[in-house]
């Protein structure tokens, strides 16, 4: 038995009668959209509903989404991979019991490990499954092959997206390295539009219309519109006081706005359930590649 047959074997197997937590990719065309702060405020919204959730931060180097939760982890995604710790230990709490694993500076990217630490990867990361109800990964911004890696093996993307000119182009270019790519698997995931710092409803359609249209016209795809977040007074104190909107101000509008994007992405599953995938199916890809 080679050694691709045997970290496949263990992919199965850790695939067994696990529990699939519902996996959402929270991507963007550029920096500077807000992703990450969407990311924490989802996070909360749903661990508000009872849901226990982990944030996977897989923009490796950077540190937004402690920062947003004025904790500094202990320990990262190095710490598992070379220094002999556990899946639970490089878990930092956050507000509400949410748990977020740091993705730290050691790792340039779950694509440049060795098989063996791959193996030990999936090994560790299958574990999320039983820990959590929701994980949600934040992916760096742009279109590098860590963030196109992320994002091809995910069954359900966030697409954050403004009405500024460069951030649809952007938002363009990274579904067009993902359409072109001849791994990605249209069928089986499904792409959802937020609209991020609108000023109405209208604009927040507007921005899902130009890129719908587009991704429609060139690359013979399709988006879904999961809703709009305002950019309100709320939403600008709580950025400078690097706390999450929706615990500071819960009945501020943009607090009302993630409310229901929750609602959407909860209750409303796209990906039926016997194509749900797992942690441990979305990193296999990241072995297939290896062979």
């Amino acid at each position: 038995m080679d050694q691709a047959e045997k970290l496949r074997n263990i992919v199965k197997k850790n695939q067994r009668n696990t529990p699939k937590a519902q996996i959402f990719t929270v991507t963007s065309g550029k920096g500077g959209v807000g992703k990450s702060n969407v990311v924490v405020n989802l996070a909360v919204q749903m661990q508000k509903r009872g849901k226990k959730v982990i944030i996977f931060d897989a923009d490796f180097g950077l540190a937004n989404v402690e920062i947003m939760f004025g904790a500094i982890p202990k320990y990262n995604l190095s710490d598992l991979i070379y220094r002999g710790k556990t899946i639970q230990e490089i878990i930092t709490p956050g507000p509400l019991g949410i748990g977020f694993i740091s993705g730290g500076s050691g790792v340039m990217g779950v694509n440049n490990l060795s098989k063996e630490q791959l193996k030990f990867l999936v090994s560790n990361l299958s574990k999320l499954d039983e820990l959590a109800d929701v994980i949600i990964i934040d992916t760096g911004a742009g279109i590098s092959d860590n963030v196109l890696e992320f994002v091809m093996a995910s069954p359900e993307i966030l697409l954050l997206a403004t009405s500024e000119p460069s951030s649809l182009t952007d938002a363009y270019s990274l579904l067009k390295a993902l359409h072109r790519n001849e791994e990605f698997r249209q069928a089986e995931t499904k792409i959802k539009v937020i609209s991020n710092r609108v000023v109405s409803e209208e604009e927040g359609t507007g921005i899902f219309e130009k890129l719908n249209v587009v991704v429609g016209q060139f690359l013979n795809g399709n988006l879904e519109y999961l809703g709009m977040i305002p950019q309100d007074a709320a939403m600008e104190k709580a950025v400078r006081q690097q706390q999450p909107v929706t615990l500071l101000y819960p009945e501020a509008k943009s607090s009302k706005a993630f409310d229901m994007l929750t609602s959407c992405l909860v209750q409303g599953t796209s990906v039926p359930l016997h194509e749900k995938k797992g942690i441990v199916q979305l990193l296999s890809r990241f072995i297939y590649r290896k062979d």
